[in-house]
């Protein structure tokens, strides 16, 4: 992932109209997940017994790792228990609406058969299987979009990649050839062999220049011109910004936007990274970007025997649940009125504000200012029968009187009906 990277990159302006069509599905989808796998969850953040501090998936840098040595990985990955239709399974029923995989990461190992290296995870390893086919049928049957993140600098394994100044002497890099002749081809078979894909999402632009992103962007629309590019393309070109790691604006954005997050502190699996997140801190998360107009992946990363931890399998699954019953206030939602309480966030759709209540009041009874319009009702979400909450509005303040509980733990949806005034 992005180390160090700027708040934002991308496109800060509103996207012309053919960019307009290309981002519906995505800014109603509001929830994807971020699959980190590749065969660095083999060491899983140990290295000749030494457990390295940084996230799993850089470790070949971090341990300095030469590039005969961390070849041999290949040789050893046979992840047996992968399931595509597990995964896929999981992401729909966690309420997620794409799927985000590590085609191929800074290692440069590609987790697709390519006809440009025998580096992959076809030809190299005893597993002989394209787990991006199988994710491709899957998400298809499922009706989960499919997008594949790409290292398009960084690449340790490639003599004219960035990023390896151990094996390789930087003055000596074809950078630009590196791009032309191997990134552009790659990039071309991703979206020529596994059907529609929804994202590239492209990844650490050190060094790319103006030319070089608008070449991969403009390669990418041309083959499929519905497939978005994220901003990380580099130099504030894509379809639209991404955030740096696990980051959360402060306040409501004025442009299209994602944060991508971890569940604990890494991306790819580690065996001694055990600080997870919980359910409730993953769903205010969630509501909490939403409400500032962005869109949240969440990611998880397989083990090497292809299995998605039981931690993240439960997280997922709570989550799900939870919109299960509150997903309206979350798809397909603007941001709401409200952005400056503690202890409330809100979405809204035309004539329905969604108050997202994090710490309900022990009186049961909440106020609130900034609401524009005049307040016509107000019942919980997650009651089926719409029970009419009592309210009080007087100008711009609004008070739901109390004598009612919480709905819910992670965050009780009070849905506001509303008329203009």
């Amino acid at each position: 992932m992005l180390q160090d990277s700027p708040i934002r990159t991308g496109s800060g302006q509103r996207p012309e109209a053919r960019q307009e069509a290309r981002l519906d599905w995505w800014r109603a989808a509001k929830f994807g997940m971020f699959i980190h796998w590749g065969i660095y969850a083999i060491p899983a953040g140990v290295w000749k017994g030494i457990a390295n501090p940084d996230i799993g998936e850089w470790i070949m840098r971090r341990a300095w790792i030469p590039v005969a040595e961390y070849e041999q990985l290949a040789g050893q990955f046979n992840p047996v228990q992968f399931n595509a239709e597990e995964w896929v399974s999981l992401a729909k029923s966690s309420g997620q609406k794409y799927i985000i995989i590590t085609a191929k990461h800074h290692d440069g190992f590609c987790m697709f058969q390519s006809a440009l290296t025998r580096y992959n995870i076809v030809d190299a390893t005893p597993f002989g299987r394209d787990p991006m086919k199988e994710l491709a049928v899957e998400c298809k049957k499922q009706g989960i979009k499919l997008a594949f993140y790409y290292s398009q600098t960084q690449d340790w394994h490639h003599p004219d990649g960035d990023g390896n100044d151990w094996d390789y002497d930087p003055a000596k890099k074809d950078f630009a050839g590196y791009l032309r002749n191997y990134v552009e081809p790659q990039v071309r078979e991703l979206l020529t062999n596994f059907g529609p894909i929804a994202i590239v999402w492209f990844d650490t632009p050190y060094g790319i220049t103006m030319e070089q992103s608008q070449s991969l962007l403009d390669l990418v629309h041309s083959i499929q011109p519905d497939c978005l590019v994220c901003g990380r393309v580099g130099n504030h070109l894509g379809d639209y910004a991404s955030c740096n790691d696990n980051h959360i604006p402060g306040q409501l954005m004025g442009i299209d936007w994602e944060t991508i997050g971890t569940m604990n502190d890494t991306w790819a699996f580690k065996t001694n990274d055990l600080n997870w997140k919980s359910t409730r801190n993953l769903v205010h998360k969630l509501v909490d970007i939403v409400s500032k107009g962005g869109t949240y992946a969440l990611n998880v990363g397989p083990t090497a025997e292809g299995l998605i931890p039981q931690a993240s399998v439960d997280r997922l699954r709570e989550v799900g649940r939870w919109l299960a019953t509150n997903g309206e206030a979350i798809y397909d939602t603007r941001p709401g009125p409200i952005q400056d309480l503690i202890w409330c966030r809100s979405t809204s759709r035309p004539g329905k504000v969604y108050l997202h209540v994090f710490d309900w009041p022990h009186a049961g009874e909440l106020c609130f200012s900034g609401l524009a319009q005049t307040i016509t009702g107000a019942y919980l979400l997650a009651d089926p029968q719409r029970t009419p909450l009592p309210f009080r509005q007087r100008s711009d303040v609004v008070t739901i009187l109390g004598g009612f509980t919480a709905a819910d733990s992670l965050d009780t949806v009070v849905v506001l009906t509303e008329t203009d005034r």
